[in-house]
């Protein structure tokens, strides 16, 4: 009778033990990878079936992905300043200011017996932005939401005044034939996508500025005590989102062969979107680039279905809204459940 008794209590165990690693694995990097590949799988499903050849052709495929690959690179540079626990707001004005002074007449005509000048001149003022946005939250000690609305505002203002509010043509053949290229049939900004956020993956991932900036989102007075320059870490990290705004400035420069102050406008609700969705925490301490990859690739995939069947955009913005509210109400169930169990 014992042992017809410990059975049930033995398997009920068993059964207990897999339940708890089961949740366990969910709520890992691995588990919500998984998730959102499932996700995306699915999103795939639905567009073959609605829209067939139109959507599965290679030709599509390349679109979406290069359509997403601009909003990516801000969203790798996004990764790292949320996981640290901050946020800037600021990265779709900077990178508009980055396309106008990299294609201001006078920088053109430096570039046309040297093309990539346009490259680095676009690279140097996302730089600067991103190091004066790190600055004034560090050491001015300016809330982030304060302190990048503020750039925002700013940058996009410059934009304007330099560029006159026109559009400005680009016109440095090297520049064109670079953007406009493709490698083993894969366009270059795709490529560029692909190695920022290689890039970013090792940097977060085998680097101890990764660990710090994981560290840092964590707790952020645990960071410090432990020896870790925490301002100034704050400053490298903004200045790398400022770098990556700069790199989608210049993608984007190449994908419509012009600079003006509207490029970018509203770039950084996409890529905070995306960063949401791919499973990193707005209160900082957790992220992955391969799930913020996952977010930006669910996004676009999501418009091209709605673009293919011809559906209305105001139905995609609530479909979005949607997707956000529910992931950021998953992240918090989490949050809820690790202080509980804390």
């Amino acid at each position: 009778m014992s042992h017809q008794t410990a059975a049930p209590v033995e398997q009920q165990a068993s059964s207990n033990r897999a339940s708890a690693t089961l949740r366990r694995f969910l709520g890992s990097a691995a588990g919500r990878n998984i998730g959102l590949v499932i996700a995306l799988l699915l999103l795939i499903v639905v567009g073959a079936v609605t829209s067939g050849d139109r959507f599965t052709s290679i030709s599509n495929v390349l679109t979406i992905v290069r359509l997403a690959s601009v909003t990516g690179v801000l969203a790798i540079g996004m990764t790292f300043v949320i996981i640290s626990g901050g946020i800037d707001l600021s990265v779709g004005s900077v990178l508009g200011l980055s396309s106008v002074v990299a294609t201001l007449a006078a920088v053109q005509a430096a570039a046309a017996s040297f093309w990539p000048l346009m490259i680095v001149v676009a690279l140097a003022v996302g730089l600067a932005a991103g190091v004066i946005n790190g600055i004034i939250i560090a050491y001015g000690n300016v809330v982030a939401f304060m302190a990048t609305l503020a750039m925002l505002i700013a940058a996009r203002g410059f934009a304007e005044i330099l560029s006159n509010r026109t559009t400005q043509t680009v016109k440095v053949r090297g520049f064109l034939e670079f953007s406009d290229g493709n490698f083993l049939g894969v366009p270059t900004l795709v490529w560029i996508f692909i190695l920022v956020s290689a890039a970013g993956w090792i940097l977060l991932n085998r680097t101890t500025f990764g660990r710090r900036t994981v560290a840092i989102g964590g707790n952020r007075e645990a960071a410090r005590l432990a020896g870790i320059n925490v301002k100034r870490h704050i400053v490298y990290l903004y200045a790398l989102s400022g770098l990556t705004a700069g790199i989608a400035g210049i993608m984007l420069t190449g994908r419509t062969t012009s600079g003006t102050s509207t490029h970018g406008t509203l770039y950084e609700l996409d890529a905070i979107a995306a960063v949401v969705v791919g499973g990193t925490l707005l209160a900082g301490g957790r992220g992955t680039i391969v799930g913020t990859v996952l977010g930006i690739l669910i996004f676009n995939v999501l418009t091209n279905i709605f673009t293919q069947n011809n559906l209305n955009t105001s139905v995609q913005a609530i479909t979005k809204g949607a997707i956000i509210v529910i992931a950021v109400l998953i992240q918090q169930r989490f949050a809820n459940r690790g202080v509980r169990k804390s």
